[in-house]
């Protein structure tokens, strides 16, 4: 019976075993702690205005200004009530609605037309297109205000869409510029998420008799979901608080601004009560992080698919 002994292992095999550890993504103890520690500390900037905010919008603004920020006491709800009456939040909230809801659908059913045609097809000017709908997101807004005030000063529009008669002043005028400026992303996010679904897929339902509408409604829209979820809560967040188009596209039209602007009602002429603007900007901010909650599943998926093959 003979037996066999593992050769002792040398200081040099030690160090090749810790290169290749190194080399293979594995992070040492030491420096796992202090990236930890790290990632912490940027965690706790990153919130703290967050947190500041939430804590003063509950705190009495004469206690405040007595006894200062960093004391502690004061606590109140009158706040949120005083902000929900003065600054006509239900009246604001709806005309963000009507304008997030129909320029978030808009601009994703177009940016899936337009994704799948450049994922699924392959023509000579592929490239160019998709780098026509990128070309809106690389010029500021603020250059283009003047041509795009003076364009919708002379679209006539009739009384039953806006009551001004023109584009100018009208909700479809701001929803248009939204759509117009979020479709290049959201086309180059989606078409390079259908790239990554499997052709073969797509001829076997061409060989069962799938037309191309087909194809792409009942094959590629389930499969692409994550990815419309992840861009619909962006675009929720984008377009909600949206404020620079709003000023000036709505022609000084103050009852159709969106709800950001509820905020300059609550700032008085001789001074500011900021406990009372964290209010308003925490109730502000609920919807957004309501959606987000509701698709946070779908919303994470879309960010990691395609991270990662095989």
């Amino acid at each position: 019976m003979s037996t066999t002994t593992r050769p002792a292992r040398t200081a040099f095999d030690e160090r090749a075993a810790k290169k290749a550890e190194r080399a293979g993504g594995a992070m040492s103890r030491p420096r796992g702690r202090t990236a930890t520690a790290i990632m912490a500390f940027l965690s706790l900037v990153w919130l703290f205005p967050l947190i500041w905010a939430v804590l003063n919008s509950f705190r009495d603004y004469a206690y405040t200004q007595r006894n200062g920020y960093l004391s502690t006491g004061g606590w109140t709800l009158d706040n949120y009530q005083t902000v929900w009456e003065n600054a006509a939040l239900g009246k604001y909230f709806k005309n963000s609605v009507i304008i997030t809801v129909p320029a978030v659908v808009i601009t994703l059913v177009f940016a899936s037309f337009a994704a799948f045609v450049i994922a699924r097809f392959t023509f000579r000017l592929n490239l160019t297109l998709l780098a026509v709908f990128l070309a809106a997101n690389l010029l500021p807004p603020q250059a283009l205000l003047v041509p795009v005030f003076r364009m919708y000063r002379e679209i006539p529009l009739p009384l039953f869409m806006s009551d001004s008669g023109q584009l100018l002043g009208s909700y479809w005028g701001l929803i248009a510029i939204n759509v117009a400026f979020q479709l290049g992303f959201c086309t180059f996010v989606l078409s390079n998420y259908m790239k990554t679904l499997p052709r073969e897929i797509y001829e076997q339902a061409e060989i069962d008799g799938a037309s191309v509408w087909r194809q792409y409604w009942q094959l590629t829209m389930p499969l692409v979901r994550p990815a419309l979820a992840a861009l619909a809560t962006l675009q929720v967040t984008w377009v909600y608080n949206e404020f620079f188009w709003a000023t000036v596209l709505l022609g000084g039209r103050g009852d159709k601004f969106p709800i950001t602007s509820a905020l300059n009602n609550l700032r008085g002429q001789f001074f500011t009560d900021y406990n009372l603007l964290s209010a308003g900007s925490v109730i502000i901010a609920l919807p957004v992080l309501l959606v987000f909650f509701v698709l946070q599943r779908h919303f994470v998926a879309g960010l990691t698919l395609g991270s990662t093959k095989g």
